[in-house]
């Protein structure tokens, strides 16, 4: 099993998420099931059915954030070392096909949220960048094809 390295912040959410889902998920998918099982024979009630259904999806997806949540490292970002990529590190990147500038932040696969700019290190474009140094040129293999990036900055 490996390990996933990951800030407080998104350990304390993990953590939260992983608490919610084991109480308040767990009691309304045990409600949704009274509540089908109240309307009659079991062998043709789809609400049933789909609550039994949506419970068994509930306890996959808390067993999945129980393996994550085992495997857990916080990093003290303060203790990185910034002259190569690795996780948790801002890395601002220049598309060397259209010029365009962006920063992602390399996160664990748990914290990974394109709309905040957190790229997984497991990714395609985390995997291309993990160890690279300011001006090396990556070039990684996306669904739009083999993109180079320039590698501008590295930081916190």
């Amino acid at each position: 099993m490996s390990v996933s390295y990951m800030t407080h912040e998104g350990y304390e959410k993990l953590k939260t998420d992983l608490d919610q889902l084991k109480s308040k998920g767990r009691e309304d998918a045990a409600k949704a099931i009274a509540e089908a099982r109240e309307k009659g024979d079991l062998s043709e009630n789809a609400e049933y059915d789909a609550a039994k259904n949506a419970q068994g999806m509930l306890e996959m997806k808390i067993n999945e954030l129980e393996k994550v949540f085992a495997t857990a490292r916080i990093i003290d970002e303060s203790q990185l070392d910034t002259s190569k990529i690795t996780i948790l590190t801002n890395v601002t990147i220049k598309n060397k096909n259209n010029g365009a500038e962006v920063t992602y932040k390399l996160v664990a696969e748990a914290e990974a949220n394109l709309k905040e700019k957190k790229i997984s290190v497991n990714s395609p474009i985390g995997q291309g960048l993990l160890g690279k140094v300011v001006g090396d040129i990556a070039q990684i293999h996306t669904p739009a094809g083999l993109i180079n990036f320039e590698i501008i900055k590295i930081g916190l």
